[in-house]
Protein backbone atom coordinates (compact mmCIF):
# COMPACT_ATOMS: atom_id res chain seq x y z
CA UNK A 1 0.00 0.00 0.00
CA UNK A 2 1.86 2.71 -1.65
CA UNK A 3 1.21 5.95 -3.04
CA UNK A 4 0.23 5.52 -6.13
CA UNK A 5 0.28 8.10 -9.04
CA UNK A 6 -2.03 8.22 -11.79
CA UNK A 7 -2.16 10.41 -14.92
CA UNK A 8 -5.69 11.53 -15.81
CA UNK A 9 -6.15 13.36 -18.47
CA UNK A 10 -8.41 16.47 -18.16
CA UNK A 11 -10.51 18.39 -20.84
CA UNK A 12 -12.91 20.30 -21.21
CA UNK A 13 -15.00 19.86 -24.11
CA UNK A 14 -17.23 22.43 -24.98
CA UNK A 15 -19.13 23.37 -28.44
CA UNK A 16 -18.11 26.69 -30.13
CA UNK A 17 -21.36 27.72 -30.41
CA UNK A 18 -22.01 27.50 -26.98
CA UNK A 19 -18.66 29.41 -25.95
CA UNK A 20 -19.57 32.56 -28.24
CA UNK A 21 -23.03 32.13 -26.23
CA UNK A 22 -21.20 32.38 -22.68
CA UNK A 23 -19.57 35.71 -23.26
CA UNK A 24 -22.72 37.60 -24.93
CA UNK A 25 -22.52 41.37 -23.48
CA UNK A 26 -25.06 41.07 -20.20
CA UNK A 27 -27.03 44.17 -21.34
CA UNK A 28 -28.08 42.34 -24.83
CA UNK A 29 -30.08 39.82 -22.79
CA UNK A 30 -33.64 40.79 -22.05
CA UNK A 31 -34.53 41.39 -18.02
CA UNK A 32 -37.99 40.66 -17.84
CA UNK A 33 -39.42 37.15 -19.51
CA UNK A 34 -41.81 37.51 -22.77
CA UNK A 35 -44.83 38.23 -20.80
CA UNK A 36 -44.40 38.87 -17.48
CA UNK A 37 -46.87 38.69 -14.68
CA UNK A 38 -48.34 41.86 -14.10
CA UNK A 39 -50.83 40.66 -11.67
CA UNK A 40 -48.93 37.68 -9.50
CA UNK A 41 -51.36 38.12 -6.77
CA UNK A 42 -54.43 38.10 -8.63
CA UNK A 43 -55.90 41.25 -7.02
CA UNK A 44 -57.37 43.03 -10.74
CA UNK A 45 -58.80 39.44 -11.13
CA UNK A 46 -62.44 40.84 -11.08
CA UNK A 47 -61.69 43.50 -14.23
CA UNK A 48 -60.86 40.46 -16.64
CA UNK A 49 -63.91 41.65 -18.78
CA UNK A 50 -64.27 40.52 -22.26
CA UNK A 51 -66.65 40.79 -24.98
CA UNK A 52 -69.02 37.66 -24.21
CA UNK A 53 -69.33 39.18 -20.62
CA UNK A 54 -71.07 42.55 -21.76
CA UNK A 55 -72.76 41.53 -24.71
CA UNK A 56 -74.33 38.37 -24.82
CA UNK A 57 -77.32 36.99 -27.05
CA UNK A 58 -79.30 34.34 -26.20
CA UNK A 59 -80.05 31.15 -29.28
CA UNK A 60 -83.23 32.87 -29.79
CA UNK A 61 -81.85 35.91 -31.36
CA UNK A 62 -78.55 36.80 -33.45
CA UNK A 63 -77.62 39.44 -35.27
CA UNK A 64 -75.59 38.74 -38.81
CA UNK A 65 -72.33 36.85 -37.80
CA UNK A 66 -70.18 39.56 -39.52
CA UNK A 67 -71.89 42.08 -37.52
CA UNK A 68 -70.85 40.11 -34.13
CA UNK A 69 -67.46 39.58 -35.36
CA UNK A 70 -67.21 43.17 -36.35
CA UNK A 71 -68.90 45.29 -33.10
CA UNK A 72 -66.67 42.30 -30.94
CA UNK A 73 -63.29 43.86 -32.36
CA UNK A 74 -64.22 47.62 -32.47
CA UNK A 75 -65.09 46.51 -28.81
CA UNK A 76 -61.42 44.58 -27.97
CA UNK A 77 -59.83 47.49 -29.92
CA UNK A 78 -61.35 50.31 -28.23
CA UNK A 79 -61.00 49.26 -24.97
CA UNK A 80 -57.76 48.22 -26.01
CA UNK A 81 -56.52 51.87 -27.05
CA UNK A 82 -58.44 53.83 -24.59
CA UNK A 83 -56.78 51.82 -21.55
CA UNK A 84 -53.16 52.47 -22.93
CA UNK A 85 -54.52 56.35 -23.75
CA UNK A 86 -55.59 56.63 -20.13
CA UNK A 87 -52.50 54.42 -18.68
CA UNK A 88 -50.56 56.96 -20.45
CA UNK A 89 -51.76 60.12 -19.19
CA UNK A 90 -52.47 58.68 -15.68
CA UNK A 91 -50.09 56.30 -14.60
CA UNK A 92 -46.80 58.46 -13.36
CA UNK A 93 -49.50 60.94 -11.82
CA UNK A 94 -50.94 57.98 -9.73
CA UNK A 95 -48.10 56.29 -9.12
CA UNK A 96 -46.43 59.12 -7.48
CA UNK A 97 -49.33 60.01 -5.60
CA UNK A 98 -49.98 56.50 -4.27
CA UNK A 99 -46.16 56.46 -3.67
CA UNK A 100 -46.56 59.94 -1.51
CA UNK A 101 -49.39 58.06 0.37
CA UNK A 102 -48.03 54.74 1.24
CA UNK A 103 -44.96 56.29 1.78
CA UNK A 104 -46.70 58.41 4.75
CA UNK A 105 -48.76 55.84 5.72
CA UNK A 106 -45.94 53.55 5.95
CA UNK A 107 -43.75 56.26 7.73
CA UNK A 108 -47.08 56.91 10.52
CA UNK A 109 -47.40 52.93 11.14
CA UNK A 110 -43.70 52.65 11.97
CA UNK A 111 -43.00 55.65 13.71
CA UNK A 112 -46.29 57.10 15.51
CA UNK A 113 -48.78 53.87 15.58
CA UNK A 114 -46.38 51.10 16.56
CA UNK A 115 -44.82 52.76 18.84
CA UNK A 116 -47.53 53.70 20.87
CA UNK A 117 -49.66 50.48 20.46
CA UNK A 118 -46.17 48.33 21.89
CA UNK A 119 -46.31 51.19 24.70
CA UNK A 120 -50.08 50.68 25.61
CA UNK A 121 -49.13 47.01 25.75
CA UNK A 122 -45.95 46.87 27.81
CA UNK A 123 -48.35 49.11 30.28
CA UNK A 124 -51.04 47.19 30.14
CA UNK A 125 -50.25 44.40 32.62
CA UNK A 126 -49.83 46.60 35.23
CA UNK A 127 -53.01 48.77 34.06
CA UNK A 128 -54.59 45.38 34.79
CA UNK A 129 -53.85 44.53 38.40
CA UNK A 130 -54.56 48.24 39.50
CA UNK A 131 -57.44 48.29 37.60
CA UNK A 132 -58.51 44.27 39.46
CA UNK A 133 -57.85 45.21 42.60
CA UNK A 134 -60.01 48.65 42.53
CA UNK A 135 -63.03 46.47 40.84
CA UNK A 136 -62.24 43.91 43.83
CA UNK A 137 -62.33 46.65 46.53
CA UNK A 138 -64.90 49.07 45.29
CA UNK A 139 -67.24 47.44 42.51
CA UNK A 140 -67.51 44.02 43.28
CA UNK A 141 -68.89 44.33 47.16
CA UNK A 142 -71.20 46.87 45.70
CA UNK A 143 -72.76 44.71 42.93
CA UNK A 144 -72.36 41.27 45.72
CA UNK A 145 -74.84 43.62 48.33
CA UNK A 146 -77.51 44.71 45.55
CA UNK A 147 -77.24 41.36 44.46
CA UNK A 148 -78.28 39.69 47.93
CA UNK A 149 -80.86 42.49 48.58
CA UNK A 150 -82.51 41.81 45.26
CA UNK A 151 -81.98 37.96 45.36
CA UNK A 152 -85.10 37.52 48.08
CA UNK A 153 -87.75 39.28 45.82
CA UNK A 154 -89.91 36.60 44.12
CA UNK A 155 -92.10 37.51 40.86
CA UNK A 156 -94.82 35.19 40.41
CA UNK A 157 -96.87 34.99 37.27
CA UNK A 158 -100.40 34.15 36.83
CA UNK A 159 -102.65 34.26 33.45
CA UNK A 160 -106.32 35.01 33.84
Amino acid sequence: MGLEKEKSETRVIMDEDEFNKSIEPILGKKVFPEDPDRDPKDINKHLEVGFEDIIAEPISTHSFDRIWIGSHAVFELVKFVFYRILTTLLAIPMAFIAGIVFGILSCMHIWLVMPVIQGCMMTLPSIHVIWTSLVDMFISPFFFSIGRCLSSIKVKTEYI
